[in-house]
């Protein structure tokens, strides 16, 4: 695990930075100061009437797009139980009984970050403590130790490094190309690609075309966030905005790239602003239809500005997916991250929604250093057998879900 600066030789630093698209201000560079009074507005959603959600049951079975306002029902509904059966009669309708996931490997090939997000505890400034970045020879020599293990992805996202040029993460694409040709690139979120896109003056078409001339395979769907502005200005303000996330994968999907979504859940957000995040996916996906997979996130409090606040139960963490899952008719598929929420809950939520529990991973860091206590990987068969005693058939997936092998014995 690389944990310093590489010994090899350094990274390309990049020039003088011209101005590409997205906001010249760096609104989110602030004190943290005060950040303890940060907390999530009362919420009291009325009680829904039984008239209310037999319309919603209605309108589920006959397969009707629900409303935000069935979304906000849903939400204040306290029948968890009769959540899970509709999440799971619509996610049955989409791919049966069947559990996929997939054999990936994480490589984070940064933390140093200009950005400072306050539910971030993977970032590091330049110069500091537990910061680094890696060289290429690290970065494909890491990538090619989990080659005997049958990867069939990597999953790739860094801090947005004010020094290195873009040439730096075109070269890594290409070498691990040239390493691992039949391993699927995912890699750089959406705002790492604005990152590029302000770092060099180019398009965001332009940044995606040269990534995906250089390897790149699809794109990961972090920096989501949550797309309210009364959020994204409190918790991450020196990112893209909502509308250049929406906008990089516009693009991404028009290019012809799949691509996944995610929002982070249980930290400052309203019911009213989830509900909000996840329809302007579904608007999206109905444009495009390059979304494969929605991905909840469970926000970590350990090592943060925002580690005053409570992480969601399991409760409301299963409350999400379910809404969740009966808001996105138009996605195919929902995915319960293991290593945010904990093998048992993510066992659970196959029964709430859910048809994907990622993958082995090996060596997540992101979330570890916001206080997962979960394994920094998983053996297959550890995931066989979890999906097996929820009662479904384990399926393993490439990246954009071609079956690999379905295990229905």
């Amino acid at each position: 695990m690389a944990t310093t600066a590489p010994t090899t030789t350094a990274p390309p630093r990049r020039a003088k930075r011209r101005r590409g698209p997205g906001p010249r201000r760096a609104t989110g560079l602030v004190n943290p100061t005060g950040l303890v009074g940060l907390q999530a507005p009362e919420t009291s959603l009325p009680k829904p009437s039984a008239a209310t959600l037999g319309d919603i049951e209605r309108k589920v079975h006959a397969g009707e797009r629900l409303s935000a306002e069935d979304g906000l029902a849903l939400y204040a509904c306290d029948d968890l139980p009769w959540l899970g059966q509709l999440a799971r009669l619509v996610q049955r309708r989409k791919s049966g009984d069947d559990v996929y996931f997939n054999i990936n490997r994480h490589i984070n090939l940064t933390n140093i970050c200009k950005a400072y997000c306050h539910f971030c505890s993977f970032r590091r400034s330049v110069g500091k403590e537990g910061g680094y970045t890696m060289s290429h020879d690290e970065i494909v020599s890491t990538a090619v130790s989990a080659a005997p293990k049958g990867i069939t992805e990597l999953h790739i996202v860094n801090g947005l490094h004010p020094e290195l040029d873009f040439d730096y993460y075109l070269e890594a694409l290409r070498r691990l190309r040239a390493a691992l040709p039949d391993v699927h690139l995912k890699a750089f979120t959406a705002v790492e690609i604005w990152w590029f896109a302000r770092i060099t003056g180019l398009s965001y078409e332009e940044v995606l075309r040269q990534c995906v001339e250089a390897g790149l395979g699809s794109l990961p769907g972090g920096g989501a966030e949550i797309f309210a502005p009364r959020v994204r200005r409190r918790i991450c303000g020196y990112k893209s905005t909502a509308e250049d996330w929406l906008e990089i994968h516009r693009i991404a999907h028009g290019m012809g790239l799949r691509t996944n979504s995610t929002m982070l859940y249980g930290h400052i957000e309203t019911p009213e602003e989830r509900i909000d995040h996840v329809l302007r996916l579904r608007d999206l996906q109905d444009e495009t239809g390059g979304f494969q997979v929605f991905i909840p996130l469970r926000f970590h409090n350990e090592h943060n500005l925002m580690s005053h606040l409570p992480m969601a139960t399991p409760y409301e963490s299963l409350k999400v997916f379910t809404v969740s899952r009966l808001l996105l008719d138009n996605f195919d598929h929902m995915k319960a991250y293991w290593i945010m929420l904990g093998l048992p809950l993510a066992q659970l939520s196959l029964h709430f929604g859910v048809d994907d529990l990622d993958g082995t991973v090996v060596e997540e860091r992101i979330y570890h250093m916001a206080g997962a206590e979960t394994p920094h990987e998983v053996s297959q068969d550890d995931l066989l057998r979890r999906i097996r005693e929820a009662g479904r058939i384990p399926v393993q997936r490439d990246t954009v879900y071609n079956v690999v092998q379905i295990y229905d014995n």
